[in-house]
């Protein structure tokens, strides 16, 4: 899953990238709230990550605008201001959760699971579909209760495919989930990953819908 880390302080923001990159995300950093705005006007993010102590447009008013244009995209605010007021309007401007620095990183990575997880209306931490078993938070994948082993791309196709289980999601979508700015994306990149899922475990898994895109069916058997 790709997200959007708005963090001014290099250090951190660096920290985050690399730890969230760790846990399976995909991640672009930005340092300012005017950029971020940008960002979030131009690219399709899972989550957001927001500090609200930014140069140039506050966390605050980013969360305010993104809202104002019915941009339902989670968003984590990430301060060092821990006050309740601060949190109060946080929450009230829109924000999904809240977490308060120094942080530990595995929560700020759970954290964001949940908030993506809830967004495509899930309850279950772990997805199951036709005889897969996916786990998120263990970067697992069982197919009939044996364990398969899967590429992070390949785990992160399949985690988007099965979160969107009866959605047609095109090439393009998936590498808008798969990949952060500056990494290299081969033209054919999302056909060879889902070659190698239907090779994995059997090849009705995903179906092609052709000129359009990809889709897992909900109702699939293996």
């Amino acid at each position: 899953m790709r997200v959007l880390v708005v963090e001014d302080d290099a250090l951190l923001g660096d920290a985050i990238q690399a730890g969230l990159k760790q846990s399976g995300f995909a991640v672009d950093w930005i340092k300012d709230g005017v950029s971020a705005e940008q960002a979030l006007t131009t690219e399709p993010y899972a989550a957001v990550v927001l500090d609200l102590g930014l140069p140039r447009l506050s966390g605050l008013e980013v969360l305010r605008r993104l809202r104002s244009r019915n941009v339902s995209t989670p968003v984590l605010i990430l301060t060092a201001m821990d006050s309740v007021d601060d949190r109060i309007k946080g929450l009230d401007a829109g924000a999904d959760d809240y977490l308060i620095k120094p942080f530990d990183m595995d929560e700020l990575a759970a954290r964001l699971r949940a908030l993506i997880r809830r967004a495509s209306g899930k309850t279950d931490p772990l997805l199951e579909l036709a005889g897969v078993k996916l786990d998120p938070a263990a970067h697992r994948v069982l197919y009939r209760d044996k364990p398969v082993e899967l590429s992070a791309k390949e785990f992160a196709l399949l985690h988007a495919l099965m979160l969107n289980a009866g959605k047609v999601l095109s090439r393009a979508q998936l590498e808008e989930q798969l990949y952060a700015w500056g990494d290299e994306i081969e033209s054919n990149a999302v056909e060879v990953y889902v070659h190698h899922l239907r090779r994995k475990f059997f090849p009705g898994l995903i179906e092609t819908i052709r000129g359009v895109g990809y889709l897992m069916p909900r109702d699939k058997v293996a």
